[in-house]
């Protein structure tokens, strides 16, 4: 950021500005509001590296391909009709005070009935929750198990923090995953809804769901990816 930028969101923090990736219109792909027409505003930047991640065009060694201001980005939302706004990335709190910044700006604009922000596990939800008290915000909290990589780097203190309105999504890739997500529900008791979601290519979906019976897990949801069912799963914009 400039100096001239830097004193302009000093004096207004609807200026301040951030790296961005897209943002775009299409149907929620997954959670409780899939299917509903939502605008993703995706944030440039992660601290993780999951084996599995399918949207490393978020993160370095890419670039950033534009920035925007905080004023910017609500008046491309407004240009949307959906009522539904994912916050998304990468990491979308990876910015810690500009990202509550514009969490904020997004919950405030009129008609929006919901913000649901994917977040990744690694990042304290704490001061997110103290600075943004809208009602209509939401967080989707994607912890990650031991093949994605990352499991070391979670916070395992935001299962207590998360609230009934929010979600905790585990990515299955393997046996092991699954005996893990178990045992970390059992561990770590939490308000939030618990959803399973497949790695395809290592754990089919059917298997998914017969270990889910088999264990009695009446309380966790599947979750399926549905953009990847209409659409081209390295298709982007959708």
């Amino acid at each position: 950021m400039s100096s001239s930028d830097m004193h302009q969101s000093e004096r207004d923090p609807l200026d301040t500005r951030l790296p961005m990736v897209e943002i775009f219109e299409t149907v929620e792909g997954e959670g409780t509001r899939a299917g509903f027409p939502t605008v993703f505003v995706r944030l440039f930047g992660c601290n993780l590296r999951c084996t599995w991640c399918d949207t490393t065009y978020s993160y370095p060694p890419a670039k950033s391909e534009f920035t925007l201001s905080i004023r910017e980005i609500v008046e491309q939302v407004r240009s949307y009709k959906s009522k539904h706004i994912c916050f998304t990335g990468g990491e979308p709190l990876l910015y810690g005070d500009k990202s509550a910044r514009l969490l904020q700006a997004l919950a405030d604009i009129e008609g929006i009935v919901d913000v649901h922000v994917e977040t990744n596990g690694a990042i304290g939800l704490a001061p997110f929750l103290e600075k943004v008290q809208a009602s209509n915000v939401r967080y989707v909290m994607d912890y990650k198990l031991p093949d994605s990589g990352e499991n070391e780097r979670m916070d395992s203190d935001n299962f207590a923090l998360l609230r009934s309105q929010d979600e905790v999504k585990f990515v299955i890739a393997t046996d092991r995953d699954f005996d893990f997500a178990v045992e970390t529900l059992k561990r770590y008791p939490t308000k939030a809804l618990p959803m399973f979601s497949p790695v395809w290519e290592s754990m089919p979906p059917a298997k998914l769901v017969e270990r889910m019976l088999e264990a009695g897990l009446s309380n966790v949801k599947l979750n399926m990816q549905l953009h990847k069912i209409i659409w081209d799963p390295a298709k982007r914009g959708v």
